[in-house]
């Protein structure tokens, strides 16, 4: 019963993706293509909506609903570091036509091929985990 938030909470963002078409393959490839403002306006909308709740968090020293203080770590913004890992994640999303968020709407959607894509996000999540010693960080 615990766990019946967060069924609510993914079919609201599943409706909300379909309705804002953000699962379109094809409003994805207008983006990576610069035909169309559409995607550009619903990231713009989301990076400027989360920064001002974490503004918000931060300066009301909000807390969890178990209580607990919401803390925020100091990031090491290495730009080689982010533009590998922001140029491989940019590339999967336009071969695939799908980010992580929306490959579960889209096999919600009964788009089973899907499942191959989401599959190898695991296994590529797996390797790393096992790599990430070994990588340059």
């Amino acid at each position: 019963m615990k766990l019946i938030k967060y069924l609510l909470v993914g079919i609201l963002f599943g409706i909300v993706m379909t309705k804002s078409e953000a699962v379109s393959w094809f409003r994805i490839q207008e983006m990576f293509r610069f035909e169309s403002f559409h995607m550009y306006g619903i990231i713009g909308t989301a990076v400027i909506l989360g920064a001002l709740l974490t503004f918000a968090m931060k300066k009301g020293n909000m807390k969890t609903i178990a209580g607990d203080v919401i803390r925020f770590n100091d990031k090491n913004w290495s730009v080689p570091r982010y533009l590998f890992g922001g140029t491989i994640f940019g590339l999967g999303w336009a071969m695939t036509g799908a980010c992580p968020g929306p490959m579960f709407t889209l096999l919600g959607h009964g788009i089973w091929a899907i499942g191959l894509v989401i599959l190898s996000s695991i296994l590529g999540t797996y390797v790393y985990g096992a790599l990430r010693n070994r990588l340059p960080h």
